[in-house]
């Protein structure tokens, strides 16, 4: 198990440096950081000056080193727009991004497999097929829409929950949560059910999926034959055996709501990283941009790293399979 924890950082390793390469690009080929820090009214002195103190008169592979370098202490620079360190505003603004990937996440995996489940095991229900009609729409609907109307419903006409914000929060060291306020949780929900609603479909859909071609094979069959209780066969054989593709969707999608939380969090205004990376754009903050990149690769990496090492979990055959390479 070690030795395939390193081979899989070992393989990290380039996707990261060519991650890097092109948050490092950013600062070259987008936009003028001398003049962003500068303003308008500015001499020649001063503009050689900053550039020899940040270093841009290097060769660029030395200034690509010096970020890389930078960026593992975790020094991502100083913000364009608010003149203050990224690490800084990440740590703030961090807490908010994955409480809120987490609650989607579970929303989509607590509700998603049970209801796929449901379809693949009796698929000519009416209950059945109601769920497959509101999968289609959950995935059809873009993610800004669904914000827009759960927004109307909830918060306009029948205003049971806020439309933006964070509400109260509670801080905890450096980490602050909406998890112990009653405001906090109120505004999470439909932040969370507009990020995770196209996950919770896709996870509906892929469980029904899998479940009606394993229901299909030969040792489900057997199962039968041996008269084992349909509980067992459906939930012990059938649905471990789904698992396998089911987690590494999860994985990547777990990665993509942390990534791709923008849309989500434009529409509720909740302070996350998506937020940020909008703002920033808006205002050509390149160190904000460039850090938020190698950030979605780490995250990445690291997710496909815990979904390999669930599969050994959940599918026995792979422990075998490499437990006989070795003998």
């Amino acid at each position: 198990m070690i030795v395939f924890v390193i081979s899989r950082l070992l393989q990290a390793i380039p996707v990261l440096l060519a991650v890097g390469v092109v948050a490092f690009s950013m600062f070259t080929y987008v936009g003028d950081p001398v003049g962003a820090m500068l303003g308008q009214d500015y001499t020649e002195a001063q503009r050689d000056a900053l550039v020899h103190k940040l270093g841009l008169d290097q060769p660029a592979w030395e200034q690509f080193l010096h970020y890389i370098w930078a960026a593992l202490h975790g020094n991502f620079g100083y913000s364009y727009r608010v003149a203050e360190p990224v690490a800084h505003l990440f740590a703030v603004r961090l807490p908010a991004t994955l409480e809120l990937s987490f609650t989607a996440s579970v929303l989509a995996v607590v509700v998603g497999i049970p209801l796929g489940v449901y379809a693949g095991i009796w698929r000519r229900s009416l209950l059945s097929r109601v769920f497959m009609v509101g999968s289609l729409i959950g995935v059809s609907l873009p993610t800004f829409l669904i914000g827009i109307l759960l927004i109307l419903v909830f918060s306009v006409e029948l205003g049971w929950l806020p439309s933006f914000g964070r509400g109260h929060v509670v801080a905890l060291g450096w980490w602050t949560t909406g998890f112990l306020t009653w405001s906090g949780l109120r505004s999470i929900i439909l932040p969370a059910i507009t990020l995770g609603l196209f996950q919770l479909t896709l996870i509906m859909r892929l469980v029904r999926a899998e479940m009606l071609e394993v229901l299909r094979t030969d040792y489900i069959k057997f199962a039968r034959a041996r008269g084992l209780r349909a509980r067992s066969i459906h939930f012990g054989h059938a649905l471990r055996n789904t698992l396998v593709p089911v987690i590494t969707i999860i994985g990547l999608q777990l990665g993509g709501l942390i990534a791709y939380s923008v849309v989500t969090e434009t529409v509720f205004q909740w302070p996350g990283m998506g937020l940020l990376f909008i703002q920033s754009v808006a205002a050509a903050d390149i160190p904000v941009m460039a850090a938020y990149l190698l950030l979605v690769g780490v995250v990445f990496v690291v997710i496909n790293l815990i979904v390999d090492l669930l599969y050994y979990a959940v599918d026995p055959r792979l422990r075998i399979g490499r437990g006989g390479r070795g003998r």
